[in-house]
């Protein structure tokens, strides 16, 4: 009896295959999509209206609105915090491939803790600041910007749970959801020192 073809899509395989198939045709779909984009973008757009924030800082002063203050404490813990983070899930992927998995549900559970701190510091910040959410141009990109980290911060949470729950539950042969876990939190804490530099530092 003749084999059947393989379908499009195994979801049956490892976490890696299907990453690998979903980047490759997210890719060639992306790449598929760029003349369409080059043909509507025309001419050379005019130059946008002058803005608040542009006008102001082209007099020399600031576009933070006046007795706005962060907490930097905090702001710095929440980017301290971030190595701790990476050490526990560096130590999940090592204790992983040596089948620990005691240490392996330590160091989850740590690295998930340590984000759940960091999401504090994040709250607090906003319960601290006296900032409206309709201020004007400076509040709407802080609390996007802002906004968007803390979500991604929850997702990198909710990560570490569903890594340390499938690892804990008899899945320690899946070795690949480990390492995916401590790649992104990696990711993270790059994108998060940006935010933290362009956000709290240089205002």
């Amino acid at each position: 009896m003749p084999a059947l073809p393989s379908p499009l899509l195994d979801l049956r395989g490892t976490p890696a295959r299907f990453l690998h198939w979903w980047s490759r045709w997210s890719l060639a779909g992306l790449l598929a999509l760029l003349p369409a984009l080059a043909a509507c973008g025309g001419g050379t757009p005019p130059p946008p209206p002058p803005t608040e924030g542009s006008a102001t800082i082209d007099a020399g002063e600031t576009w933070l609105p006046e007795g706005t203050k962060f907490s930097m404490v905090a702001a710095n813990v929440m980017l301290i915090s971030l190595l701790p983070i990476g050490v526990f899930a560096q130590w999940a992927v090592y204790s992983a491939k040596r089948d620990d998995k005691p240490h392996t549900g330590l160091a989850l559970l740590l690295t998930g803790l340590i984000g759940l701190a960091f999401i504090n510091a994040q709250a607090f910040i906003y319960a601290t600041t006296e900032l409206p959410v309709s201020q004007g141009t400076y509040s709407y990109l802080f609390y996007a910007v802002t906004g968007v980290s803390m979500l991604l911060a929850v997702v990198g949470v909710a990560f570490s749970a569903t890594t340390a729950f499938r690892y804990l539950g008899g899945r320690t042969s899946d070795r690949a959801i480990v390492s995916a876990h401590a790649l992104y939190w990696y990711a993270y804490s790059a994108v998060f020192a940006v935010v933290w530099f362009v956000v709290y530092v240089t205002k």
